[in-house]
């Protein structure tokens, strides 16, 4: 995925003299890796501007998550934006369709998560000894045998929304992790919808991304029922 200096000031959701925020493509990891030489770093140069150096990861979003992605654009800010998230003062919202139907309209899942090791890879599941997350769900619509979700993770665990939709038998489609029934070719539907947080009192910080097509595609077709 070779994304030119246009692609990149495309994304751009946010921007002031401290944060950008931008659209994080679907399937595109933030860093690199043994697996993977393309990567949202290669082009981050790309969105310099006048700057000495390019703005930098303040948080990170999974390969296959698209959406609001927080960039800081000096050491400082980093730092600043690192405590925020740190200290729950970033607020997240999620899109996902999942598989089944949630009881009920509204509820939280409040269950610990531990990081496991499975082979090539690492996830996490719900366990005592895990750390506290909380995650905060809406449904939005459903047909078919999908539902569409709205969450908000209170906390930042490594896959929470995967895992802890996955425990609640409501695995996000395409998830080919934690237990999706369905094809996995059909690509993960989680977005990060929208981020909002106060980076100083003079400067909120708000952004909202819209679906990767695939997803697109599969809200379309929930809603129309």
């Amino acid at each position: 995925m070779a994304l030119t200096a246009a692609d990149m000031r495309a994304r751009v959701l946010y921007r002031d003299d401290h944060v950008l925020v931008i659209d994080k493509p679907y399937g595109l990891p933030v860093h690199y890796g043994t697996k993977t030489t393309d990567h949202l770093e290669l082009y981050l140069p790309h969105l310099t501007d006048d700057r000495d150096e390019p703005p930098r990861l303040a948080h990170r979003l999974d390969k296959d998550t698209a959406g609001c992605l927080v960039l800081a654009r000096d050491a400082a800010a980093a730092a600043r934006i690192g405590d925020l998230f740190l200290a729950g003062k970033v607020a997240k919202t999620y899109w996902a369709v999942v598989e089944g139907r949630p009881k009920g309209d509204t509820g939280s899942i409040d269950m610990p998560l531990l990081k496991v090791r499975i082979p090539g890879t690492s996830k996490v599941v719900v366990d005592l000894a895990g750390k506290p997350a909380l995650t905060d769900w809406r449904l939005l619509a459903s047909h078919g045998g999908l539902s569409w979700l709205e969450l908000h993770p209170r906390t930042g665990r490594m896959h929470q929304i995967r895992a802890h939709c996955a425990y609640m038998g409501m695995p996000l489609l395409g998830d080919p992790i934690y237990g999706a029934q369905m094809p996995p070719q059909t690509g993960l539907h989680l977005l990060a919808r929208a981020v909002q947080f106060n980076f100083s009192a003079e400067a909120p910080v708000s952004a909202v991304a819209e679906p990767p097509p695939h997803m697109a595609q599969t809200l379309a077709k929930i809603v129309k029922g």
